[in-house]
């Protein structure tokens, strides 16, 4: 499955976003700030990493309908995909 860019775009800006939480994240962390405020912001992180993901297999699930391929064998791979996610 090869995603277009216009589908990868929005995955591409989540993912950018969750790089610069994580680097904040860091930065709590080496600054001693407060282990609620920083596990706040790796759920925040954790959350656009997985909705990153979730877009992507969305974008898949459009191209699975639309394909030749077993909707059996369709139906299976997207389910290992959300899974792996789970």
């Amino acid at each position: 499955m090869h995603l277009s860019e216009e589908d990868m775009d929005p995955v591409v800006k989540r993912l950018r976003r969750a790089h610069g939480q994580l680097a904040g994240v860091m930065k709590m962390i080496e600054e001693g700030r407060e282990c609620a405020d920083v596990v706040t912001q790796l759920a925040a992180v954790s959350k656009a990493i997985d909705r990153a993901g979730f877009t992507m297999i969305a974008a898949g699930l459009e191209q699975c309908v639309r394909s030749d391929e077993d909707a059996d064998d369709a139906k299976e791979r997207l389910q290992r995909m959300f899974m792996s996610l789970a």
